[in-house]
């Protein structure tokens, strides 16, 4: 929930609290305003996944997800393609729609009044990640413990080293949180 205030709703203002969608409804956003998610709540994007059905170069198997990955470890703009086996248990809106995901400070918080699709599990060391489905689309919720962030704060430094040094001058500065 959010609480919110404007001045122009006359004397005293309409002070409450809104969930998110509601937030973007009562202001209606603009083209240059980002989404409530990244401006309001404190979201960071982290990623989009894209389902395939065509096996990619130097995609990973992961077994006990029963599904194949690439792209994200090279992708300057966070991109990872995900190939699902036949059997795999992933719900079939996470195998078909792609989905765009964002790092958050507080699982629990981020995932209140929202609509479930996969409740919070643990796919690797150091993260618990979540999905939760708006407005018909997939959207995955991460959560680093600062361990592991402190590491992939390390990694990306040196992955930006190397992006600016292979001409990809634009990366973003991301040395303060």
């Amino acid at each position: 929930m959010i609480f919110i205030g404007r001045p122009d709703w006359g004397k005293g203002g309409m002070i409450g609290t809104l969930k998110q969608r509601d937030l973007a409804r009562a202001f209606g956003r603009q083209d240059p305003e980002p989404p409530a998610a990244t401006a309001v709540a404190g979201w960071r994007y982290h990623h989009i996944g894209i389902p395939t059905q065509t096996p990619r170069p130097d995609e990973r198997y992961l077994p006990r997800l029963k599904m194949y990955v690439s792209g994200f470890e090279t992708s300057p703009y966070g991109i990872q393609w995900m190939r699902f086996d036949a059997d795999s248990t992933y719900p079939e809106i996470v195998k078909t729609v792609p989905h765009v995901a964002f790092e958050v400070d507080d699982l629990a918080a981020a995932l209140e009044g929202k609509e479930i699709l996969i409740p919070p599990n643990s796919p690797g060391e150091g993260v618990t990640v979540a999905m939760i489905v708006d407005d018909g689309a997939p959207v995955e919720l991460l959560a680093f413990q600062p361990s592991a962030r402190r590491s992939k704060s390390t990694q990306y430094d040196r992955k930006r080293s190397s992006a600016a040094s292979a001409g990809l001058s634009h990366a973003p500065d991301r040395s303060t949180p």
